[in-house]
């Protein structure tokens, strides 16, 4: 028997076809409270993009950098570099990290579920990468790695009717850079 989670249905559910589905369908995941989101006038970012699935990561790196520039980052702090695909992200953001000093760094790409299970190693790979990084370094290595199981999830967690994931790892770039200097 298959149970059904209805805390605020924001918890996965099983639909009737029994395959596992979040309940993101309510909502777009990229609303915040601009009030909320300190200064970032006096911060820098490195930002790493996945170059594979184009079409989906560069509106992520779009919303992310105009949501860094709508909350005062300077246009001449934040650099981008390309990587080829999602598994490259962690090399990239180490490359872009011992190249300069940033206050965060963020990590864009998207894998879609395939017929093997080629994403959750990528997927797993890139995050445990990005954590230890942000450990042994001291500083925030964000991870905006969309993990959809079609094509179109990954369009709608693009810009489309499910929000941005770039510009909600643009905010928590700039909340934990805010967070790292208030602490040092």
């Amino acid at each position: 028997m298959l149970h059904q989670w209805t805390l605020k249905r924001t918890w996965p559910v099983w639909s009737k076809n029994n395959k596992l589905s979040m309940a993101t369908h309510l909502k777009s995941l990229s609303s915040y409270d601009t009030e909320k989101v300190p200064d970032a006038g006096h911060f820098s970012f490195g930002i790493v993009v996945s170059e594979y699935n184009k079409h989906i990561t560069f509106p992520l790196l779009e919303g992310a950098v105009e949501t860094l520039l709508k909350h005062g980052c300077d246009a001449d702090n934040i650099k981008v570099v390309y990587v080829p695909g999602a598994y490259e992200l962690p090399s990239g953001a180490q490359l872009l990290d011992d190249s300069d000093t940033f206050d965060a760094i963020l990590c864009l790409g998207c894998v879609i579920k395939g017929e093997t299970d080629h994403d959750i190693y990528i997927n797993t790979s890139v995050a445990q990468a990005l954590t230890t990084m942000s450990i042994q370094r001291k500083r925030p290595f964000l991870f905006g790695l969309l993990t959809p199981n079609t094509e179109q999830q990954a369009l709608d967690r693009a810009g489309g009717k499910h929000g941005n994931k770039g510009v909600e790892v643009a905010v928590a770039a700039i909340k934990m850079a805010d967070l790292a200097r208030q602490l040092s």
